[in-house]
């Protein structure tokens, strides 16, 4: 037998919460509507998409589809945010690959185009990895993360009043050798263009340094750390940052299988920073990955699959719930994301 077909079954006897909606209305903070993450719901109608989301508990959904274009931005401010204003926000997007013909002058035209994205309707920008490993200036060199030069597209998009959410680097174990230690081998396996070994590129720790930086640079600007943050392996890191950076705050999108195998840990994180921390899925509009994610913020279930594929799909483990205090739970589910994200 190949080790890939290898499908044990634990025999532990568990308890099973069953959680279909949540204890209390839900913002998603961190997703996606159309392809290639988002289950092209923009071809989909819209009321089917509504109804699945009244069915989880899901009252307001962020949709940072528009980081990929601006074309993209307008087609789903058109058909998710004009047609139902009170339960969609786009964000938009930086266009890197602009940075070699315009040279020296980029980063002001980048943030030029935040003031026309925001008046067409974005309630936000994001920033996604390749930023830090892939975005090159236009003399060929690989553009940092807290770049000095990249500043009139923070300031700006603090004068706009638009929150950056932000993703670099993570995984560590992308940035690790591909070997019989790595703990993503088989992810990797099916996905080696996410390989981000050092050399060539940037080490994991310098990248999560830049942002730090980045972060402390502009301390007016509202910065969300994507997936945990960017390190969801070291919750001690994260708090740190949050200690050090008032500025900063962090979704759990995504990160469900790394902050489910560190229970304790988790959950004094998720209560000692409860103010800064807000639920995203990044799985698409899906009713039983949802009911994952109230399963483990809401029940002290334990030894679960964390994936709602047979086989985990970031790592061959289980997790645990975190049984969160109803007043914890509130503020992830929604206070959180109504006050960060400036939708009161």
């Amino acid at each position: 037998m190949l080790l890939e077909n290898f499908r044990p079954k634990s025999r532990l006897v568990t308890k099973t919460t069953l959680v279909n909606k949540p204890k209390f209305s839900v913002i998603d903070a961190h997703n996606h509507l159309g392809d290639p993450f988002g289950g092209g719901w923009d071809k989909k109608p819209l009321t089917e998409l509504l109804d699945l989301l009244d069915e989880a508990g899901v009252i307001h959904y962020v949709d940072l589809d528009g980081g990929w274009g601006e074309d993209i931005l307008h087609a789903h401010l058109k058909y998710f945010k004009e047609q139902a204003p009170e339960r969609f926000r786009i964000f938009g997007g930086v266009d890197w690959s602009k940075w070699e013909s315009l040279g020296d002058g980029f980063p002001d035209w980048a943030a030029g185009r935040l003031k026309v994205q925001k008046e067409a309707g974005a309630q936000g920008l994001k920033i996604w990895k390749p930023l830090g490993l892939h975005v090159k200036d236009h003399t060929g060199q690989l553009v940092k993360v807290d770049d000095a030069r990249l500043s009139p597209i923070w300031e700006t998009a603090d004068e706009l009043g638009l929150p950056v959410l932000i993703h670099v680097a993570d995984p560590v174990a992308f940035f690790d050798p591909i070997d019989e230690t790595n703990e993503r081998w088989e992810e990797l396996g099916q996905h080696p263009d996410w390989a981000f070994t050092s050399p060539p590129f940037p080490p994991f720790t310098e990248i999560m340094n830049g942002l730090k930086s980045l972060v402390r640079r502009h301390p007016s600007t509202i910065f969300i750390g994507a997936h945990a943050g960017c390190y969801g392996e070291n919750l001690g890191w994260v708090g740190q940052m949050l200690d050090e950076c008032p500025n900063y705050s962090i979704d759990i999108s995504a990160r469900l299988g790394e902050l489910g195998r560190q229970p304790y840990s988790a959950r004094k994180f998720f209560i000692q920073y409860q103010d800064r921390i807000l639920f995203g899925s990044d799985l698409s509009p899906d009713l039983a990955a949802y009911r994952l994610y109230y399963r483990f913020l809401e029940t002290d279930d334990e030894y679960f699959n964390y994936n709602t594929s047979e086989v985990p799909g970031q790592g061959r483990w289980h997790v645990c719930g975190l049984y969160l205090p109803d007043d914890v739970l509130k503020k992830v589910y929604s206070e959180n994301a109504k006050r960060i994200l400036r939708m009161e």
